[in-house]
């Protein structure tokens, strides 16, 4: 096969190729976002068919590492990588799972639910972090100084930095808005050694500090402003089309916080078509909260961008007003004619509590993302007929705190029919009976 080449190319136009070498991944020309850029043409030496055959004879390989649903795929994430280099955790291939009755609920016949928090961190972000950390790996083998990998984050960015980190055995430094994750959210980096810094700011304000740490220390920078992270999250719109038989579904919804994975997964569709694997793009859907979604206002004002402060959401990963990839999801949604709608924090609880009564264990970015599809069906968009992927980023277990509270709260709001409490019934059996008998009926 033809040898694959691979490089940063400035987001924004700017004229010249540069190597994934750079320590500080902004354009050198104008300080802007880069896109990392593959030899199509290169890769179009093999056909789609053959393509299709590489990546199922892979799945099946229990050979080191196939089993990563990342690396499985390596010559489109960074086939500059030595097997040495790969930090992988053992990350993708979720499963995904039909939920037909969910989809009959929200008014559609063929729903399809991708369980990223199957992930070893427990989210999407695996996918992402494994690419990235792959290549500061490589470089350090090279001789680059990279003393630390930083990020700042609203929960999982942060827990997959730090579990990566300690894979690679390399320090991580994580930047935290004090007080805005949940319990289990904030044990992981810690249980993993990454140096933890609370900041009495939001994400943008972490954002623009760790930013600004990174450029001033020569710390790598990990959040999805580098775009190594979009390459691995790229990996599971494979994973997706090809759990599918290789078919394409309608619809792919997608939570949406910075923005960078509705962008992976749009170019992994489109890279798939271009390749010959496939023979069509789905259509996406970014579901934001409403307290913090300035991507479905712009959506609204014919995709004019204004960026906002985030308010208080339980899908704590959307608190984000400035998103950094903001420009690359909206050229992507535009080119697939894509969609943005948002939900409230009373359709964010009914959505995750009904997806958790169909047996998922549904964290509360997939709610928005499953009251966005009720929402879009209601409105005539998505067609009861069609086919449609939610991707559910991270696993409920991640918010046990949150979903504990609203389950053991005694208030007598509309939510009350939604709460499960558990019974306390004395050591009698008589007393159990008089208190289950009539709920199995």
């Amino acid at each position: 096969m033809t040898a694959l080449r691979v490089f940063f190319r400035c987001f924004d136009g700017c004229p010249g190729e540069w190597p994934l070498s750079l320590i500080d991944t902004r354009c050198p020309r104008c300080g802007g976002l880069l896109d990392v850029q593959h030899d199509e043409a290169a890769l179009t030496h093999r056909s789609g068919a053959k393509w299709r055959e590489l990546f199922d004879a892979r799945r099946l390989s229990s050979h080191w590492p196939m089993p990563s649903g990342v690396w499985s795929k390596r010559e489109w994430v960074n086939p500059e990588l030595a097997d040495e280099d790969l930090i992988s955790l053992g990350e993708g291939w979720t499963p995904l799972v039909p939920m037909p009755t969910l989809g009959q609920e929200l008014g559609i016949r063929n729903l399809w639910v991708k369980q990223c928090g199957h992930n070893p961190t427990g989210s999407f972000k695996d996918l992402g972090m494994t690419g990235l950390l792959s290549q500061v790996a490589r470089l350090r083998r090279l001789g680059a100084h990279i003393p630390a990998v930083a990020c700042a984050s609203t929960g999982d960015t942060s827990a997959a930095l730090a579990a990566y980190c300690a894979r690679a055995q390399l320090q991580s430094i994580v930047f935290l808005p004090a007080g805005k994750l949940s319990d289990e959210q904030l044990t992981q980096p810690l249980c993993n050694h990454a140096q933890t810094v609370a900041i009495d700011s939001d994400f943008d304000g972490c954002m623009a500090l760790v930013a600004a740490f990174c450029s001033r220390h020569g710390i790598y920078l990990a959040n999805s402003m580098n775009p190594l992270r979009i390459e691995g999250q790229k990996t599971l719109s494979v994973e997706i089309t090809q759990q599918l038989g290789w078919q394409v579904p309608d619809w792919v919804i997608v939570p949406g916080g910075n923005l960078g994975h509705v962008t992976a997964l749009a170019r992994g569709f489109a890279l798939q078509k271009k390749l010959g694997l496939v023979d069509k793009e789905p259509r996406l859907l970014v579901a934001q909260a409403a307290q913090a979604a300035p991507l479905h206002r712009a959506y609204l004002n014919d995709w004019r961008f204004e960026k906002t402060v985030a308010g208080p959401t339980q899908a704590t990963a959307m608190a984000i007003g400035n998103p950094v990839n903001v420009r690359k999801a909206i050229a992507e949604l535009q080119r697939v004619d894509g969609a943005v709608e948002s939900a409230s924090e009373d359709e964010i609880t009914r959505a995750w509590t009904a997806g958790d009564r169909h047996g998922l264990q549904t964290d509360p970015h997939t709610g928005v993302a499953l009251a966005a599809l009720r929402k879009q069906v209601e409105a005539g968009r998505i067609l009861p007929s069609q086919q449609v992927v939610v991707v559910s980023t991270a696993h409920g277990l991640k918010f046990g705190t949150l979903k504990r509270a609203f389950h053991l709260s005694p208030g007598s709001d509309t939510q009350t029919a939604l709460r499960n409490p558990p019974l306390r019934v004395p050591a009698h059996l008589p007393a159990i009976e008089d208190a289950l008998l009539p709920k199995l009926r």
